[in-house]
Formats: structure tokens, sequence, C-alpha cells
């Protein structure tokens, strides 16, 4: 079992910056790909990019390159996901999610046995 729990979601005016946290704990984590997704209202989840924890290697949906950064901290069990120039249309609940890492870079959901609760991200006009 992974246990994953998110933190670090809020209100922020169109242009800002968040950064989501999502502390993992369980299973070793270099076996696992860590993954952040989102699920506006309304709409599928989406997957926006993962990191495998073993060596950090990172991938991105192309929506989000350039704006989203995925970074991990070993010491604190943490994986990161860091939201630049936000805009309203990525107002969603965002989630991470663990799956095994030789799925990498694994962007379907059902990819993904373990999930965090969720975490509430609102971007103003």
């Amino acid at each position: 079992q992974v246990q994953l729990v998110e933190s670090g979601g809020g209100l922020v005016q169109a242009g800002g910056s968040l950064r989501l946290s999502c502390a993992a704990s369980g299973r070793t984590l270099s076996d696992y790909a860590m993954g952040w997704f989102r699920q506006a209202p309304g709409k599928e989840r989406e997957f926006i990019g993962t990191l495998r924890w073993r060596d950090g290697t990172t991938y991105y949906t192309d929506s989000v390159k350039g704006r989203f950064t995925i970074s991990r901290d070993n010491a604190k069990n943490t994986v990161y996901l860091q939201m630049n120039n936000l805009k309203p249309a990525d107002t969603a609940v965002y989630y991470c999610a663990a799956a095994l890492a030789i799925l990498f870079p694994a962007p379907e959901r059902n990819r993904y046995p373990y999930w965090g609760q969720g975490t509430q991200v609102t971007v103003s006009s």
C-alpha cells in the first residue's frame, strides 16, 4: 500500500503561482512513478504529468509544459507540483497518484492503484 496526502491548494488570481505537495508513505517509493491529475467540474480526470521516483525523470502533457513542474524531496518522501502563470482553465481538484515505475510515464488513469484525496485549486480571472 501507498498512502498519499495532498496539500497546498487554494484560491489564486490568474497569472499567479501555487505549489501543491503530496506526502507519500508506505512501500518503497523508488518502485513507483508519481502522477498528478486534475478534474474540473463536469469533466473527466485529466493527466498532468509524472515523476519517476528512482531517478527524478519527468513527463508532462503538452497543455502544461513550460508552466508546471513536478519535483520530489527524497528526505521528506514528498512530490511537488509547481504551477506558474495559472489560468482560470486550471481550476480543478488536483490529485496525486502512484503507479508502478515500470509503467512510466503512465498517462492513463487506470495505471494508478493509489490516489490521494485531492486538493482544490481555484484560479480567478
